[in-house]
């Protein structure tokens, strides 16, 4: 019954930065959010995570650097900050939330499964 709504997507050019933003239907507790993404014809890929804290976070290696991500607790919203964007970024970008845990490592949050929520997602297209 929690719907997670993503926005901040859109047309951008190569070098250029976008904000996404996620944030829930309804206030939750003890989160993790992550961020996916996936290109036409490709499989959908792990992008970041963090928890609700902003204790921990996670980066798929080859985007470490240039993505950041933040956590807005009094929201429940989560931010995904994206730098030096390229034009192979250009994929839709899905959040999902895991609520109630109190466990979390890097492993579960790149797992697809392991979320209980997802957003409908949101364009991210880079232009040369």
């Amino acid at each position: 019954q929690v719907y997670l709504v993503e926005s901040g997507g859109g047309l951008v050019q190569a070098g250029g930065s976008l904000r996404l933003s996620c944030a829930p239907s309804a206030r939750i507790s003890r989160y993790v959010m992550g961020w996916f993404r996936q290109a036409p014809g490709k499989e959908r890929e792990f992008v970041s995570a963090v928890t609700w804290t902003g204790q921990n976070t996670y980066f798929a290696d080859s985007l470490k650097g240039r993505f950041t991500i933040s956590s807005d607790n009094a929201k429940s919203t989560v931010y995904l900050q994206m730098n030096s964007l390229k034009t192979e970024d250009t994929a839709v970008s899905y959040c999902a939330a895991k609520q109630d845990t109190f466990i979390v490592s890097e492993v579960m949050a790149e797992r697809e499964s392991w979320y209980d929520y997802w957003g409908q997602g949101t364009q991210v297209t880079v232009f040369s």
